[in-house]
């Protein structure tokens, strides 16, 4: 398992329930695809049979992580 966090701002529960969908991103309108979490998402979970995870609180900060199987089943 790997985990990085911060000590940002946080995210809010709405942003939290969107972040790994294709295109949603909190960027304007052309400043961003949006494709990053969505496409991670995508390598972590559906290829390697992982687990990709969030945790966020406002005002305090935000960890994601990263559980790859060291064998595939």
């Amino acid at each position: 398992m790997i985990r990085i966090w911060d000590n940002a701002t946080g995210m809010t529960t709405e942003t939290l329930s969107k972040m790994f969908d294709p295109f949603f991103t909190t960027k304007p309108i052309g400043k961003g695809t949006g494709l990053g979490l969505s496409i991670s998402y995508q390598i972590v979970v559906t290829q390697h049979n992982g687990h990709l995870s969030c945790r966020s609180e406002l005002g305090k900060g935000t960890e994601f992580a990263i559980e790859i199987p060291t064998k595939q089943s």
